[in-house]
């Protein structure tokens, strides 16, 4: 995919942990890797198509959720895309979407119906969950009252840094977080409701959101198993960690290796890769159904 860089089209170009972007000028390529990253690091191993399926999966509800927020993208389909591309084709299709280029706003918008993870621990520390105090007696994996918009910053380098709803509008327009929390709840709604349907259960999510124009719009990716948190609704229990449909059962094989999670990373066994990949090809057959396709 390299040379797609040299073409006199490209601006700049940009590799993410996963993804690699091609700025067009006032549109981006965005091309979805086999990469899989973990622990803030990126493993040498690939899991063969898994940028396939988040890139499915993310064009799939992007053209379901059109009708709660705008987003960026402009075709997933390389005919679409300018003529020089297209020579691509086979590296491109399926992995790939032609985007409109925003400004970032610099915050991720998440999102949980069920406390777990680093919610579970604050709660477990604070009885707090995004600085808000909860009832006493919450159990891990519990669903919440009503789903919570819990913050982050978004960080160029180095961790995000958890924050509160509040400390986010001491920081960015009052109008604007308004808005971001707004839609980021109704687009965690409609993707609990889209995925219970389908025996799954949407934990917590996060969306990233950019202005173009002066209209708000959802960039990035979104309800992807990298982005959320996704449970089976057969095997979902409260009080347990409940597995999920993500890197968990990477990230489970490699605290249990007892690599100590700093760079470079090693190489992943062919089990270990068969598996990751197992787990996000079932969350996208169950998300897109009969319209999954197979690699």
């Amino acid at each position: 995919m390299s040379k797609i860089e040299e073409l006199k089209i490209v601006k700049n170009h940009f590799q993410g942990k996963v993804r690699d972007i091609y700025d067009l000028g006032d549109q981006l390529l965005i091309v979805t890797s086999d990469r899989v990253s973990a622990f803030d690091v990126v493993f040498p191993t690939l899991i063969p198509n898994k940028g396939k399926i988040l890139n499915q999966i993310s064009t799939f509800f992007f053209n379901n959720t059109a009708d709660i927020v705008p987003n960026h993208l402009i075709s997933d389909n390389v005919d679409d895309y300018p003529e020089p591309l297209k020579e691509f084709k086979t590296e491109l299709e399926d992995r790939s979407m032609l985007v409109k280029k925003t400004r970032v706003i610099p915050f991720e918008c998440i999102v949980r119906g069920y406390i777990s993870g680093s919610a579970w621990k604050e709660y477990t520390r604070f009885g707090t969950v995004g600085e808000l105090i909860q009832h006493e007696g919450l159990k891990e994996s519990q669903r919440l009252p009503d789903p919570m918009f819990t913050p982050s910053t978004k960080a160029e380098e180095g961790n995000d840094e958890n924050i509160s709803y509040e400390e986010m509008k001491s920081r960015l327009d009052i109008k604007i977080s308004e808005y971001l929390k707004e839609k980021s709840l109704a687009l965690y709604k409609f993707g609990h409701q889209f995925l219970l349907e389908r025996d799954l259960i949407l934990a917590d999510t996060k969306f990233e959101f950019g202005t173009l124009d002066g209209e708000i719009i959802i960039i990035d990716e979104v309800l992807t198993p990298d982005s959320s948190r996704f449970w089976d609704k057969d095997e979902y229990k409260v009080g347990t960690s409940t597995k999920s449909y993500d890197k968990q059962y990477l990230r489970d094989y490699i605290t249990e290796s007892g690599w100590d999670k700093k760079p470079p990373a090693p190489e992943l066994p062919a089990a270990v890769i068969e598996k990751t990949y197992e787990k996000y090809y079932q969350a996208y057959k169950k998300i897109v159904g009969q319209e999954a396709k197979t690699w």
